[in-house]
């Protein structure tokens, strides 16, 4: 009997890995050998692990991981990549692209080991290994103390990733002076005054599309802080903004994302042209999923119950063996931080979301929400601004301005004028998405 001969391709950039405590062939190996443990791994990181026919996948929450498994007569090849247009570039060059369909490849679901067999023909399902569950509610209902520990584990991340980038580099605060790119700036200001570094260093870059709110807060923010010489407002033109180009990078169709993507690649086109040679970007991607500040109400899935007693509901969606659990796409910001990684990475900067991490989750996922809130839809709004502001008061010293809160794209264009802009229709920006694979 002729035995199959299994293939592995690895397109996902593997000296993109940024991990802080091992080297890649140790992370590898832990993978492999103890696949719970990979929340030992520091860092950001997409990592293939192999012997034999079995193959384990793991990532970071900041990095899509995609796989194919493709089907030859000698046996199966499984290509994996953080683009599913690196995947299907890669079947047609080999003769593969008849097998492929968008909607057959799998994302790696970010806090898990991923592991396949490549036996061939059927392809068993993967297996799943948690490798992150921080626990729920154990902190005391104390907000000072919240604070502390949720923004010093945000110190703590800034300040390894400031420790392992060249030293002299500039660093790009995406910006709108709301709650998390604010507190983002803000202790990255003080981490840097605090390693012996140059806070000049710093910039923030906000979004000026002519009219939008945000570049006026991103000023009254910085200048109650007397900071207001880091301002960089980055002017753009709306005719740029074009959603067909985002669903083309992003490679999604959920129509905020989108919108946020749009304003994101406007964002990162304009820094390139004004700085062509500008690497390091840090933002606060990640800080609503934390603090649970979506409005409920705008999804009709969603009640104050389920999402304070679903843990990490924004980070994974329902969760990994769900009946809505995307298989494509995962879920929640699993699924949707391609919105932010995309733009960064195909304007070729090296994005960092501190509150991504999960030193910085556990914290969050540790907050008592029940005793706080009492399931009180206002006061779990509420919590947010108090929690970080009380932080980065006990860190910084500084008094951290709280504005409303307002998604970024809502902030760069009102939101009637960005309606017209990106019309809010998931279904045709799913056809246009697939249209590019016909």
């Amino acid at each position: 009997m002729e035995e199959y001969v299994e293939r592995v391709v690895d397109l996902t950039e593997p000296e993109a890995n940024q991990i802080y405590n091992l080297s890649v062939e140790d992370a590898r190996e832990l993978i492999l050998r103890h696949p719970q443990a990979a929340r030992e791994i520091q860092g950001s990181f997409a990592l293939i692990a192999r012997e034999g026919k079995t193959v384990k996948m793991a990532r970071s929450l900041d990095r899509p991981m995609r796989y194919f498994l493709a089907k030859r007569a000698s046996g199966p090849v499984l290509v994996v990549a953080h683009r599913i247009d690196t995947i299907w570039c890669w079947l047609n060059a080999e003769g593969l692209g008849e097998q492929f369909h968008p909607s057959y490849t799998r994302m790696v679901p970010a806090h898990y080991v991923a592991e396949l067999e490549l036996i061939g023909c059927p392809d068993p399902d993967p297996v799943y290994t948690r490798f992150f569950a921080p626990e729920s509610a154990s902190l005391p209902p104390d907000l000072d103390r919240i604070g502390e520990v949720y923004i010093g584990a945000l110190a703590d991340e800034i300040s390894q990733w400031l420790s392992h980038i060249p030293e002299r580099d500039p660093i790009g605060v995406c910006f709108s002076g709301g709650i998390d790119s604010g507190s983002v700036f803000l202790v990255t200001y003080h981490v840097l005054r605090k390693l012996g570094m140059s806070p000049a260093r710093l910039k923030a870059f906000v979004l000026d599309l002519g009219d939008g709110p945000d570049v006026a807060q991103a000023r009254a923010f910085l200048d109650a802080l007397n900071l207001g010489l880091f301002l960089e407002p980055v002017q753009a033109e709306r005719s740029m903004l074009n959603v067909e180009d985002t669903i083309r990078v992003v490679e999604d169709y959920k129509p905020l994302d989108l919108e946020s993507a749009t304003m994101a690649l406007a964002l990162c086109r304009g820094i390139r042209t004004c700085y062509p040679d500008w690497r390091y970007l840090i933002d606060g991607d990640g800080g609503d999923e934390n603090l649970k500040d979506y409005p409920i109400e705008e999804n009709p899935e969603l009640t104050i119950r389920s999402v304070i007693n679903n843990p990490m509901l924004y980070q994974e969606g329902w969760g990994v063996g769900k009946i809505k659990h995307s298989l494509t796409y995962s879920g929640g910001l699993s699924r949707s931080y391609t919105r932010t990684y995309a733009p960064a990475h195909h304007y070729g900067f090296h994005g960092f979301s501190p509150f991504t991490r999960p030193s910085v989750i556990a914290v969050a996922e540790a907050i008592p929400y029940v005793a706080l809130t009492a399931y009180s839809v206002p006061q779990l709004y509420a919590l947010k601004g108090e929690i970080v502001s009380r932080g980065v008061a006990a860190l910084t010293g500084l008094p951290m301005p709280v504005f409303p809160k307002r998604r970024f794209q809502h902030g760069a264009l009102p939101v009637d004028v960005l309606r017209e802009k990106l019309p809010f229709r998931e279904a045709e920006y799913r056809n246009q998405f697939l249209s590019f694979y016909r």
